[in-house]
């Protein structure tokens, strides 16, 4: 099973003027193909930050996802610092041009020169169409690792990953696993508490059992993977029995 890792890219993000949400689609969209993910980071606008920590990525995982800094702006350097990265030039695709100024053009905006530059990919890379927007992602697979880079709005990532990233991914790297979870909730017990109990249980490899204290409630988690959904809903089912019988006293039933 492939490893992952996503670097969301902003000078916003790391300001905090805007609130990450593209790194929990993305985590979700991996573990629905059964795909893990390790590591998420967040970098600025700022290329040369952006390649180092793309390469570093590279060095640990078989795939590298990024969003954002892919538009038309000076400060959409995503395109340049990925091509960097991975010592690559940045080439100019005229059919995605086309369909830029196509996209603008039903969106009843102005074509300016700088659109152009989101047109330009590095070398080698497969483009992704973006239907739901201007930007095109694309993906370079490297004997590096693989990079996907793609759109930071939402509704554009979403749409791109569903359609686009997670099939090839699909096809790349033979999927068949699949990873749920499932989350248990208990009051009137510390974290702590809970661990005494059911310790030995979070040493399981699969499925796995986790913890996550919150404001007056101690989340039990467990994560399971598996070649069919059925065989992971009945491995965490398994496991519920188990922590549902020690836990009986404190669980908040759903």
């Amino acid at each position: 099973m492939p490893n992952a890792e996503i670097i969301t890219i902003g000078t916003e993000l790391l300001l905090g003027e805007i609130v990450d949400t593209n790194t929990q689609m993305i985590a979700r969209s991996l573990r629905s193909v059964g795909i893990n993910l390790y590591r998420t980071s967040t970098v600025g606008d700022n290329p040369n930050r952006i390649a180092l920590v793309v390469r570093e990525s590279l060095s640990r995982a078989d795939i590298v996802i990024t969003t954002g800094g892919l538009g038309p702006t000076v400060d959409d350097p995503t395109r340049g610092a990925a091509a960097s990265a991975l010592e690559r030039k940045l080439t100019f695709h005229e059919e995605l041009w086309e369909v830029i100024q196509n996209r603008l053009m039903e969106y009843h905006r102005e074509v300016t020169e700088n659109n152009k530059r989101q047109a330009y990919i590095p070398e080698g890379a497969l483009a992704l169409e973006n239907q739901w927007g201007t930007a095109p992602g694309f993906i370079v697979d490297d004997e590096k690792g693989v990079l996907i880079c793609l759109p930071g709005v939402p509704p554009e990532l979403e749409r791109m990953l569903e359609k686009e990233v997670l099939p090839w991914l699909s096809s790349r790297f033979s999927l068949r696993e699949i990873i749920l979870t499932r989350s248990i909730m208990t009051e009137g017990i510390g974290e702590s508490k809970v661990d005494d109990i059911i310790g030995d249980l979070e040493h399981s490899q699969n499925p796995t059992v986790g913890l996550a204290a919150h404001k007056g409630s101690v989340e039990v988690r467990i994560t399971s993977k598996a070649e069919t959904r059925e065989d992971a809903e009945r491995e965490i089912w398994e496991m519920e029995d188990r922590l549902r019988e020690r836990l009986s006293k404190w669980i908040i039933e759903d």
